[in-house]
């Protein structure tokens, strides 16, 4: 499937000469891409397309694995990464600090892949019973938006809980010893967390986030080579539709892959959503929502006009 144009033949001797990264040490370009434990870029990276693709323009692919999305961002605007993904809040935060990359796709809402959880026996019943109580979540990533919008909708504010900004392996243990109240957390950590410690869903992103997953693209790579933006996007399509029907090879590709059990591997699957597309101007409005919150909490340092971040040429 080539939903991006295809790979013209005009921009082989760009790619080979001149791309943003330092020379692989067979002497040819690299292309550097973020991932993390969850979505399409791990399917692609396993099934090895994409380096099929490349390799007869002489281009490396070098894949860099993040925790989260907010390190993931960071490296993409330091220049450190080409290519990347990572949920809806962490680029808002990125564009209000350095607007070193663009949006270039976006894949179906999944919002029950990210929740918050409570130990089984807590008494706490509704998000309105958060109140008070020490959240752990990851600054900046999917999930801080999550919160947000679920305790707007439980007629709470931000200032009502405490927040415990913590990576996810950190939250877990926090959340295992009892010192936080709840936990907010993605897939597969999420699935993770569930599994291990029987904790029970206070809610989910259902009916209160979208939980878009985003792909980045360095702003000076995507204005210089377009064509190794839509070739790598094109890719990610053909993962998809390989990925949509066939969920047990899906399972089975990713266990050894991500270092968790496949039961865990499979719950996290199972709420994915595949189809790579442009944005439109209902995602940008939505992405734009999440920015003018951030800005009225006093989140980001500035306001931030998401369409500014959004890649031209592929609309």
């Amino acid at each position: 499937m080539k939903l991006f144009g295809g790979f013209g033949k005009g921009a082989i001797l760009l790619l080979v000469f001149s791309l943003l990264s330092p020379p692989a040490p067979a002497g040819g370009p690299t292309l550097r891409i973020g991932y993390q434990k969850y979505g399409t870029l791990i399917v692609l990276q396993a099934r090895g397309t994409l380096e099929e693709r490349l390799r007869p323009l002489g281009v490396s692919v070098e894949w860099v694995e993040f925790p989260s999305g907010p390190p993931l961002l960071e490296a993409l605007n330091a220049g450190s990464i080409d290519f990347g993904t990572a949920g809806e809040a962490p680029p808002v935060f990125a564009q209000a600090a350095n607007n070193g990359f663009v949006y270039v796709g976006v894949e179906p809402p999944a919002p029950a892949g990210e929740a918050i959880l409570v130990a089984k026996d807590s008494p706490i019943k509704t998000v309105a019973d958060l109140r008070g109580k020490r959240v752990a979540l990851n600054k900046g990533s999917n999930v801080h938006y999550f919160l947000v919008q679920a305790l707007t909708k439980a007629g709470l504010s931000f200032s009502d809980v405490k927040p415990a900004y913590l990576a996810p392996a950190d939250a877990r243990a926090a959340f295992e010893r009892a010192n936080v109240d709840a936990w907010v957390i993605w897939d597969p950590y999420l699935a993770a967390g569930q599994q291990a410690t029987e904790a029970r869903t206070l809610v989910d992103g259902t009916g209160i986030v979208s939980n878009f997953q985003f792909y980045l693209a360095a702003r000076t790579l995507a204005g210089a080579h377009p064509e190794l933006v839509r070739a790598v996007l094109d890719e990610i399509a053909a993962a998809d539709d390989w990925a949509r029907t066939r969920p047990q090879e899906v399972v089975r590709l990713l266990a050894p892959r991500t270092g968790l059990p496949e039961g865990v591997v499979a719950a996290a699957a199972a709420r994915l959503a595949y189809g790579v597309k442009p944005l439109d101007a209902a995602v940008v409005a939505y992405q734009q929502s999440i920015a003018d919150t951030f800005r009225t909490l006093g989140l980001i340092p500035k306001s931030v006009t998401v369409r500014d971040a959004v890649w031209g040429p592929q609309s």
